[in-house]
């Protein structure tokens, strides 16, 4: 599998990564060129012998001057379920969030996502609250966070 980070090239790939979420949990063409072009870190996933078909990408999210860092968004593709791809983004973030600083990554998942849950409890997050009614259709989110071994900096 190679990880890389996304380009604009890959926009079309990435909606249709999306395709079968619901309408209002997918990024349009306009938010993936904003998120490509702004404080956010966006990989992906591809297999060798096809690197233009994505297999998965994942968003970090930063902010200045802040040692949190955000993980946005981790998508797979239904064929590529199963096979350590979001483990690989996920661990990809980490590092990338860990270089930039960071002293914890925090997500937000749907409390009915439990294939997702299970996942980040296995790459050691931890639940630190419920979110009632977060997402626009009503359902709970659960925020969860890990601490990383960020450098620190020459600080003791």
């Amino acid at each position: 599998m190679i990880l890389r980070p996304a380009a604009t090239a890959d926009i079309d790939a990435l909606v249709a990564l999306e395709a079968s979420f619901p309408a209002e949990d997918r990024f349009d063409r306009r938010t993936w060129r904003r998120l490509l072009s702004g404080h956010a870190a966006t990989l992906v996933a591809a297999a060798p012998e096809a690197p233009d078909q994505l297999l998965g990408a994942a968003v970090m999210l930063y902010r200045r001057g802040l040692a949190l860092a955000r993980l946005y968004s981790i998508t797979v593709a239904p064929a590529a379920r199963g096979k350590g791809v979001a483990r690989a983004l996920m661990a990809a973030c980490e590092a990338d969030a860990t270089a930039r600083g960071a002293r914890a990554v925090r997500l937000e998942v749907r409390s009915s996502n439990s294939s997702a849950i299970r996942l980040y409890e296995a790459g050691g997050y931890r639940v630190i609250a419920t979110l009632e009614s977060y997402y626009p259709d009503g359902e709970a989110a659960l925020r969860m966070e890990k601490c990383l071994n960020a450098p620190s900096n020459g600080a003791p």
